[in-house]
């Protein structure tokens, strides 16, 4: 009798060994980019090479299918990743979102516009791995930089923009607009949740917030044309600037988003008393009937600005703009009846009327941004 067959072992492939992390990560946010991230791919290939590296493009769902493409990128090439956002919009909490993504002990971030030098980037790391830093910038305005792709009006906005900063910034920082730089992953780690995330001032908004002053050094570097596309900079950017500043310094007691409901607001009483008159005098309607058109034409004012500024991050689209809207009329009503009624109360208690008129308008104020937050643009979001 022959001995038994000896059972055949599987075949078992080899486990490759695990692979360190990425040194660093490149955050790009981008907004309609097509154009330049397969470039911007390629020259960060050349400037980073025997750098272990990952880039984390932050689409904001970009009409032009810069995500899309960036998925097609990442396909062939494992250090690249595509976040791609639905429903939120702005620079600086791209980059907050494209930071936390990563483990990389070293992050940069940077625009997809060609505008920047990437290869500062092997510099930047360079200095953080060998220097007592916390941060490095690239920075237009040191000695040996340029700004020759800002046109003038631009440049003059930033110029602007960096006086306003300076009471945020420390002593010899030259270039705080800057969206050019790296920094240690603690260091971000310890900051972000101070952050405000307004606007596209992110670097501004983490030299604001850190809890200890930051260690920086700028590296400069010529500002380079744009490669293809538009600025995105624009009336709202600047707005979105101003109430970043607003926050930094006031935030901790009012929150901007609130300041700028109330800014919107005192908008609405001008077209409310507008709508009224020209109704009520020149078109010799009813009081009745003025008033109230007055108000719902107020309200409709109000809610179309809201939408593009105070929650430009969170704006309503489609549908949910209508529903938006109503759920916007209703709060704002019963805002309404709570301002007349505590004004009229504390007014019956003997509390002069300008007093009691502006106890009433705080409360109607505070519930509608409450309610209107809440329900309006988060809720009719979903």
């Amino acid at each position: 009798m022959g001995s038994a067959s000896p059972a055949v072992q599987p075949t078992v492939a080899p486990v490759p060994a695990m692979q360190t992390g990425p040194e660093l990560a490149v955050v790009v946010p981008t907004f309609n980019e097509a154009a330049n991230v397969g470039q911007l791919v390629a020259l960060l290939g050349r400037a980073l090479a025997g750098i272990e590296w990952e880039l984390i493009v932050v689409d904001d769902d970009s009409p032009d299918g810069t995500a899309g493409l960036m998925r097609e990128l990442a396909r062939e090439n494992p250090r690249l990743r595509c976040l791609q956002r639905l429903g939120r919009r702005g620079l600086s909490s791209a980059c907050i979102e494209g930071m936390l993504a990563t483990a990389a002990p070293y992050i940069a971030v940077m625009d997809g516009d060609l505008q920047h030098d990437e290869r500062l980037l092997p510099r930047m790391l360079e200095l953080l791995r060998k220097e007592a830093l916390d941060i490095v910038v690239g920075s237009r305005y040191v000695s040996g930089g340029g700004s020759a792709g800002l046109d003038e009006t631009r440049a003059g906005m930033s110029r602007f923009a960096t006086r306003l900063s300076r009471p945020l910034i420390p002593d010899g920082l030259q270039d705080p607009m800057s969206g050019f730089f790296m920094l240690r992953r603690e260091v971000f780690e310890a900051t972000v949740r101070r952050l405000s995330g307004i606007g596209f001032k992110i670097l501004l908004d983490i030299f604001a917030s850190a809890p200890q002053p930051l260690r920086f050094r700028e590296l400069p570097y010529e500002f380079r044309s744009r490669g293809a596309g538009e600025s995105k900079l624009d009336s709202q950017a600047m707005w979105d600037y101003g109430m970043l500043l607003l926050d930094k310094l006031v935030g901790r007691w009012v929150p901007a988003r609130f300041v700028s409901f109330l800014l919107v607001g005192s908008v609405g009483v001008l077209v409310h008393m507008s709508v009224l008159a020209v109704l009520l005098n020149l078109a010799g309607q009813s009081f009745l009937f003025s008033q109230a058109t007055a108000t719902i034409v107020a309200m409709t004012s109000n809610f179309v600005l809201n939408n593009l500024i105070t929650y430009r991050d969170l704006r309503l689209r489609g549908w949910a703009l209508l529903r938006g809207w109503l759920s916007f009329v209703l709060a704002c009503s019963i805002g309404a009846v709570a301002n007349v009624g505590v004004a009229n109360y504390l007014f019956e208690q003997r509390t002069g009327w300008a007093l009691a008129g502006l106890a009433g308008i705080l409360v109607g104020a505070v519930w509608n941004y409450v309610v209107t937050l809440v329900y309006t643009w988060r809720g009719a979001a979903r």
